[in-house]
């Protein structure tokens, strides 16, 4: 009897996932919002490709952990910790117009490093301009999350963060291979790096071209009240702080949200010290004597394993946490990278690396779709974008102090075997500490989560700015 019923759940959960994506995907205006993300994130594909290429496998010099470490502090740490700030705008600017305007932007910020890549430069000028990129990118991508509720169901929410992200991170590996293919077409060097660096800007234009063709007002956030007038610019800055303090304690109030930022922070700072190991034994250990060339098209091969583990997540996410919920789902998915990590890390071998990149592709995509799903379901509108602002702050800063205090004691050549006992430990520490703090969710099954208390569910909002039931309905053919 037994053994009938588990054929007829999974063709089950098969017919309710197939649902849940035609439904998703037959939104006009996810669609779009959807291509946008797509284009966009091919060209941060291509962006990332042509960067590392010239940064970590350059040919006339080897890295070292201190200068590897050192590039990321650099290049993340600066505007995540003032991405709090952006997530207030978010909040208060048009999303459609932000999505516009910062794929603009970012292709101008991408040619200027072209053109400093292509003349060899290493230095702060190749940093700051970096850095203008990578800022406006996550301002883009924070406004795209706090967006999302406002273009599907909410029954459908969890698929579309499983569709929508995840596809978006896949389209970026795809991207970045397709720029590792330009940089080698090219002759590779300096010059065949700039020239990647190009694709990627006119990705983005692409993107802000789709971006708007969405009316202004769909995206959030709701407009001003009748005779209500926004601030001036000091007043303004004054409420950035304040809106901040308001969203933190905004956030505290709600275990389940603060939980998942932890869970994400967590797995970040061990993700940090794997990603600057990987590298290092790559260019240092495996591939030392055969080139930089040669370095990069193998660790290529670790490119596309974790693209597969990230394309895995979409699929498994939505019909796990069918079955259960989605704390529990978080919790398991740190287990797995804690164990993986552990037992095939220490053969230092190609084969079982590649099999951890796929692993913890899987587990960081699925702890992100669970985590975004959470925030935007338990928190209020009005205060998305702050939160999804100290999201990307939790996703950038612990990566940086991952691998800063690696660094500090990881060899040239990547090999330590301290270093993959820490990062073993540390996902399963993380998953110890969430499934802790998340108890009451972890037990419940998925049919008892439910929306952030004090207020209705999020969700798309009417014509009048107050909550529709009715609105994704209405959306659905304009």
């Amino acid at each position: 009897m037994s053994t009938g019923r588990l054929p007829r759940r999974r063709r089950a959960a098969d017919r309710s996932f197939l649902a849940d994506l035609r439904a998703v995907l037959a939104e006009r205006n996810f669609r779009r919002l959807f291509a946008t993300r797509l284009i966009s994130q091919t060209g941060d594909g291509m962006f990332t490709a042509g960067l590392g290429a010239y940064v970590f496998f350059n040919a006339t010099s080897f890295p070292n952990p201190g200068a590897a470490a050192a590039a990321f502090t650099v290049l993340y740490l600066p505007y995540s910790l003032i991405g709090p700030f952006a997530g207030v705008f978010i909040d208060r600017w048009s999303r459609r117009q932000i999505l516009v305007w910062s794929a603009l932007l970012r292709a101008c910020f991408v040619v200027l490093t072209a053109s400093l890549v292509a003349s060899g430069r290493l230095g702060p000028p190749l940093y700051i301009s970096v850095l203008a990129v990578l800022g406006v990118n996550r301002f883009f991508l924070s406004s795209l999350s706090a967006a999302l509720p406002h273009v599907v169901a909410e029954d459908t929410l969890v698929m579309a963060n499983a569709v929508a992200p995840t596809v978006g991170t896949i389209v970026a590996f795809g991207g970045g291979l397709a720029g590792l293919g330009i940089h080698f077409l090219t002759g590779g060097g300096q010059g065949g790096s700039a020239a990647t660096l190009l694709a990627a800007a006119g990705f983005y234009l692409i993107a802000g071209g789709i971006g708007a063709t969405m009316r202004r007002d769909l995206l959030g956030p709701p407009p001003l009240a009748e005779g209500e007038r926004r601030p001036g610019l000091l007043a303004e800055l004054g409420i950035v702080v304040k809106g901040l303090a308001v969203g933190a304690r905004h956030v505290w109030e709600r275990r389940p949200v603060a939980a998942a930022l932890g869970a994400t922070g967590g797995q970040r700072a061990v993700y940090g010290i794997l990603l600057l190991t990987s590298i290092l034994l790559y260019r240092n250990y495996f591939y030392k004597e055969s080139g930089a060339n040669s370095s990069l098209a193998h660790f290529t091969l670790v490119v596309i394993a974790a693209a597969v583990g990230y394309g895995a997540a979409a699929v498994a996410t939505p019909i796990a946490t069918k079955r259960l919920s989605k704390a529990a789902w978080i919790a398991v998915m740190l287990g797995v990278g804690g164990v993986v990590t552990g037992v095939l890390g220490p053969l230092f071998q190609q084969v079982p690396f590649l099999v951890i990149s796929l692993a913890l592709g899987l587990v960081a995509q699925s702890v992100a779709i669970c985590a975004t799903t959470i925030i935007q379901q338990q928190m209020d509108d009005d205060y998305r974008g702050r939160v999804f602002a100290l999201y990307d702050m939790l996703f950038n800063v612990p990566f940086v102090v991952g691998a800063l205090v690696a660094a500090q004691i990881i060899p040239n050549t990547g090999k330590s075997y301290l270093m993959i006992t820490v990062a073993a430990a540390g996902y399963l520490l993380v998953a110890a500490a969430y499934a802790a703090v998340s108890r009451q969710e972890l037990l419940a099954g998925p049919s008892s989560e439910s929306p952030g208390a004090g207020g209705p569910p999020p969700g798309p909002r009417g014509s009048s700015g107050t909550w529709s039931p009715s609105a994704p309905a209405q959306r659905r053919n304009s």
